[in-house]
């Protein structure tokens, strides 16, 4: 028995019964009808014959640069909320920040039957843009924008830019800066810029003694906040680009007697779990990561099904979470 014989003893369209076996949404009083057919058939769908049919693996690749990051989870977590209503399964590899390891897992989903690749990406190298070009199935590209391909990106810039501007307008005048790598474009070179752009228009420069570059650990932001903070002439704002750095910046404060925020205000990026259980509670730019990972999806199955030809970037907006740590 074929599907549209089964379709038609079941009382339902091909595609209901297709999204049934796929575990699709369907609509319950479809699922009841297709249930009882199969009761009184025993139809099932060869799952091996189907893909090869349709060439279709029902698999996606995910490649993550870190397990234990909650960002990444939020961004999982989405992806694999479209992904599951639509019948496909999950991929998830992690490279534990190592560049070369991305470069390593496209290369091996490229060769194996995988219908689309989402990245979520850190830095690009040019073995990046070498894997990247010969890719044969959809890629999407989650947290930053690379020419030529499907991404979705969040609004760094502008995020670093309202968080300086918002300690700016509550009076700061000494700003410092610990951010992250800037071959990082998203974390790194774009938050980097937003925080200049606003101390541009504001007329304050920032002294070299004030910027710092951190790894993405509430330990090296506890190292670099204490090579900034220790000296005599100290900031009175400090923009960290992450919430882990601005964790670790927060420590070392408490350690050192110096006040959040009366002596020094903190802003972080993020808005993580960890920034709402500090002993002073961050200020922080909320970005949609669950929704990055959803629109990430989604966009991968339209260039899986032909749906979308031409590649497109997302940039998502953000949010200011202004707490304890700068409220002055």
């Amino acid at each position: 028995m074929n599907i549209t014989e089964f379709a038609k003893i079941a009382g339902v369209s091909k595609s209901a019964v297709s999204r049934y076996f796929n575990n699709g949404y369907l609509a319950e009083d479809k699922r009841q009808l297709i249930e009882k057919a199969i009761e009184k058939t025993g139809y099932s769908p060869s799952v091996s014959a189907q893909n090869i049919r349709t060439k279709v693996t029902k698999l996606v690749g995910v490649i993550m640069p870190k397990l234990s990051s909650e960002s990444c989870a939020r961004v999982t977590e989405g992806i694999s909320q479209v992904l599951s209503e639509d019948g496909y399964e999950m991929l998830l590899v992690n490279t534990a920040n190592d560049y070369q390891k991305e470069v390593e897992y496209l290369d091996l989903f490229r060769h194996n039957r995988v219908d689309g690749v989402i990245l979520i990406a850190t830095v690009f190298t040019p073995l990046h843009k070498s894997i990247l070009n010969k890719m044969r199935i959809p890629v999407v590209i989650v947290g930053q924008s690379y020419k030529g391909f499907n991404c979705v990106c969040h609004d760094d810039r502008g995020a670093a830019y309202a968080l300086t501007k918002l300690m700016l307008e509550k009076g700061a005048k000494k700003p410092a800066y610990i951010g992250v790598t800037l071959d990082d474009k998203a974390a790194g070179a774009e938050r980097s810029d937003g925080f200049t752009k606003a101390l541009s228009e504001a007329n304050i420069a920032i002294s070299e003694k004030h910027k710092a570059v951190a790894e993405f650990t509430i330990d090296s932001g506890y190292e670099q906040a204490k090579r900034i903070l220790s000296g005599r002439n100290k900031p009175d704002c400090l923009f960290c680009a992450t919430d882990n750095i601005a964790a670790g910046a927060l420590l070392y404060c408490a350690e050192a007697d110096i006040k959040v925020p009366s002596e020094l205000m903190v802003c972080g990026v993020g808005d993580s779990v960890l920034g709402r259980i500090t002993a002073v509670y961050l200020t922080s730019a909320h970005l949609h990561y669950k929704t990055s990972g959803i629109e990430a999806a989604r966009m991968l199955l339209s260039a899986i099904n032909r749906h979308d030809s031409v590649p497109r970037i997302t940039k998502l907006d953000f949010e200011i979470a202004e707490r304890e740590s700068t409220n002055r």
